[in-house]
This record gives structure tokens, C-alpha cells and sequence, in this order.
């Protein structure tokens, strides 16, 4: 299905040709007609999937059509980190070429004063869409920054994320600011309980659509250790002093780990920074820069990274304790064979990991090449593989046909506007 099949409005197709967008992928074919028609929307669908595109062109259409205030604040999009909140504010300034009256403003901590003062000066010169970080963007409320009592979408993207760094309370205590009639679009990259719960919080009669997570990239070469804990900062030993392992990133899901084995990597002479949550938003994109151009080797970090960061020479993705879902599984070793690339993802699975290893395995409807553990290592357990748990999911998405007439009435000019701009480069994937 094309852009043009939906009721997006000329100034977004127009952007969205000059972007060579034309194909819809399946959670924005899916998503943008409901989000058109009005309805709370809940969408489960990874990183990649397209899903920024999914629910930015339809509120911008609806903004650009009027009918909105324009001296309220009609739009907050939420993101948990202040990377993600970069990266969609650079996807309406691309999708918002063309909306003349149309402002944003994103919102994210981290930075020093100036920053905060630049971001207060823009809240009070007005902004249609307000892209922020929660605690930011609660900081500018308790200061009298802005007004969202007259807000039209709300919507928080990466949800999951944001609840599992401890924002729940201020995503209910922004909430509660909001009108009784509004649109709430909430993004997951998971359906854990909890996410549920908040969606039953926030949301009414929502429309759920689940895009299935894709199987890793063919071209990663997947395989784990069996072991026991405390033999795993032996296999890191051996890893690298195996071979050159360069550009790597080691995952793990508790800060205290990441820090052991920095200091363990660095005791090794090993060119390495670790990325975790006790770092200040400075430190955390000093690291993030050095790593990307080369200055560090090898990134220890926590789940922070494992999402909605573009790094396509990634050559190995080892994880140090087995993550609990299985699509969290998925978006780590995502993180290498990008752009054409091989990679190699490492998994050490110790005894109290194996029913979420099994999991894994049956999610990737394939058994998981075990390694010999190093030798001076000693035995290491058997792994037995579990029966399947009962999972605590939601049900899948549904999808409704756009409808049947509408639009902004003026589909000739809008033919007519892009027809002297030549053949088209058709592009299938906007991956915004």
C-alpha cells in the first residue's frame, strides 16, 4: 500500500516523495488509517520497523488540515532517552518540510543551562508538537512552562523502555494534566503486564496492532557457552585473548556487571567504556560518540543501547546474561550484521538462565550451536532445555480499512504539485 492510498494530506505526501517514500510498511499501513480516524492506538512493533513514520505523518496531517488551537500545545510525543528524542525530532523536521505553520520543540536532559534556557524560550513562544524526555518535560510543567490543557495527542513511544527506567509515576503524573478528550498512541517493543496495565490507564477502546518481531539477520553466526556464573568473566578473558575482537558490544542487564567487567577488560589492556544508568546524559554521550568513531573498541552496557541505536559496523554482540525475553534477545544481537555486514553474537548461559534460553530457541524455532567451554575452565552444567511457559502477552492487532471517502478535497493540486518534479525513486523501507 502507497502513502497516496491514505488520507495523508498533500504537504506530507510532498515531503514524503522528496524523502523517496512511497511503500508503506506493514505497522504503518496498519496504524496510520486508524490514527486518522481518531482511535487510541496501541502498537507492538521493534525498532526498524518504521513505526516513528507510524503515528508522526497522521498527527501532522490532522495539524496541517486546522481546526486545532494555535496558541495551545497539541502534541507530546514521550521517548525514554534523550537519543531517541534526537532521532524523532529529526524525523518531523524531514516529514515537516513543508508545513509552514507547524512548529516543534524537543525537550530532553542531560545538557547544561544554556540548553534548558533555549528549550524554555521556544515552550514559551509556542510549539504544536513538543518531543521530550519525561523528567524534562516535568521539570518545564513545575516551572509554568507550558500548558497541556488543551492537548489533542499524546503519545509515548517506546513505552516499555520507559517504564523499565522508572517513569511511570511521571508519565501518570503528566496524564493527569491532560484533558478528557484526547488521542493517546502508545508504541511497545514488548506486551509485558505492565505495559498492558498502562495501556488500560491511558488508553480508550484502543485498537491493537502487533507487527511480529523479525528472526535475526541470516548473516549473524549464532552461539552460547553453558556455564556457571562465576565461569563467565573467564570466557570474556578467553574471548579476547583468542583473537583481535574489535567493535564489539557486551550486553547485561544489571549496571554492577557492566562495571566488572570494564574493570576486568581494562586490567586486559582492552580499549572499552561502559554505558549504564549512573552515568550523567554527558558522560553517556561521550562514550556513545567515542565508540562510534572508533575511539573505543569494545562498549559494555545495559539494555540502553539495545534499541534505536544506528551502528552498522558492529562485528560481534555478546551477551553476558541472557536476556528475559526473547525479543529483547532480538534487538541486542540486532545491533551487528548491519548494512550487508557478518556478525557474530556470543550468549553465556548460566544454570539459572537456561528456561529463558530455551525460550529463546523455541522463539527462533532453532537450536542454538553450544561452544566447548575454555580450557582451565572446568565442567560446566548440562544445559536442559524447559517446556514452554505460559506467556503473559496480549492478543494480536487488528486492522480496519481506511474510509471510504475524505480527505482534505483537494487531491488535483496535490497531483498537480509533484508532477513537475520528474520520475520518482521508489524507496519500500522508511525505517524512521
Amino acid at each position: 500500500m502507497t502513502f497516496e492510498e491514505t488520507y495523508l494530506n498533500d504537504n506530507i505526501l510532498d515531503a514524503l516523495y522528496d524523502m523517496h517514500f512511497e511503500e508503506m510498511t506493514p505497522i504503518q499501513e496498519k496504524c496510520i488509517p486508524e490514527i486518522l480516524d481518531e482511535r487510541d492506538l496501541i502498537g507492538i512493533a521493534q525498532t526498524g520497523t518504521g513505526k516513528t513514520a507510524a503515528y508522526l505523518l497522521p498527527i501532522l496531517s490532522m495539524l496541517d488540515d486546522g481546526g486545532y488551537p494555535k496558541d495551545a500545545v497539541n502534541c507530546i510525543v514521550m521517548a525514554p532517552t534523550r537519543e531517541l528524542a534526537q532521532q524523532i525530532d529529526q524525523a518531523m523536521q524531514g516529514f515537516g518540510y513543508y508545513l509552514d505553520g507547524i512548529s516543534s520543540v524537543a525537550v530532553y536532559g542531560g545538557n547544561d543551562g544554556s540548553r534548558f534556557d533555549v528549550e524554555t524560550k521556544g515552550l514559551k513562544m509556542g510549539a504544536d508538537v513538543i518531543i521530550a524526555t519525561p523528567g524534562r518535560l516535568l521539570s518545564h510543567i513545575r516551572m509554568g512552562h507550558l500548558d497541556l490543557s488543551r492537548l489533542s495527542f499524546f503519545v509515548l513511544d517506546e513505552a516499555d523502555r520507559m517504564l523499565d527506567m522508572g517513569f511511570s509515576d511521571d508519565i501518570l503524573s503528566i496524564a493527569k494534566l491532560l484533558p478528557k478528550e484526547h488521542q493517546t498512541i502508545m508504541f511497545s517493543a514488548t506486551m509485558p503486564q505492565k505495559i498492558q496495565q498502562l495501556a488500560r490507564t491511558l488508553l480508550t477502546d484502543p485498537v491493537e496492532v502487533k507487527i511480529a518481531v523479525s528472526k535475526p539477520a541470516e548473516k549473524i553466526q549464532q552461539s552460547a557457552y553453558v556455564c556457571y556464573e562465576p565461569q563467565k568473566l573467564g570466557i570474556i578473558r578467553s574471548l579476547f585473548k583468542a583473537g583481535e575482537l574489535e567493535r564489539v558490544i557486551i550486553f547485561s542487564g544489571k549496571k554492577d556487571k557492566v562495571k566488572d567487567i570494564t574493570r576486568e577488560l581494562k586490567r586486559m589492556n582492552i580499549n572499552c567504556a561502559a554505558m549504564h544508568s549512573d552515568l550523567s546524559q554527558a558522560e553517556r554521550d561521550d562514550v556513545m560518540y567515542r565508540f562510534k568513531v572508533g575511539q573505543v573498541s569494545v562498549l559494555v552496557a545495559t539494555d540502553i543501547v539495545a534499541r534505536g541505536i544506528d551502528i552498522d559496523d558492529i562485528l560481534c554482540v555478546i551477551n553476558y546474561d541472557v536476556p528475559r525475553d526473547a525479543e529483547d534477545y532480538v534487538h541486542r544481537i540486532g545491533r551487528t550484521a548491519r548494512a550487508q555486514r557478518d556478525g557474530v553474537a556470543i550468549t553465556l548461559v548460566s544454570d539459572n538462565d537456561m528456561r529463558y534460553f530455551s525460550d529463546i530457541e523455541r522463539f527462533l524455532e532453532r537450536e542454538i550451536q553450544k561452544n566447548v567451554l575454555p580450557e582451565g575452565l572446568g565442567e560446566g552444567p548440562e544445559y536442559r532445555p524447559t517446556s514452554p511457559r505460559k506467556s503473559s502477552r496480549g492478543r494480536g492487532g487488528r486492522s480496519r480499512g481506511g474510509r471510504s471517502n475524505g480527505g482534505n478535497g483537494n487531491g488535483s493540486s496535490k497531483n498537480k504539485k509533484r508532477n513537475h518534479r520528474g520520475g520518482r525513486n521508489k524507496k519500500t523501507q522508511p525505517k524512521a
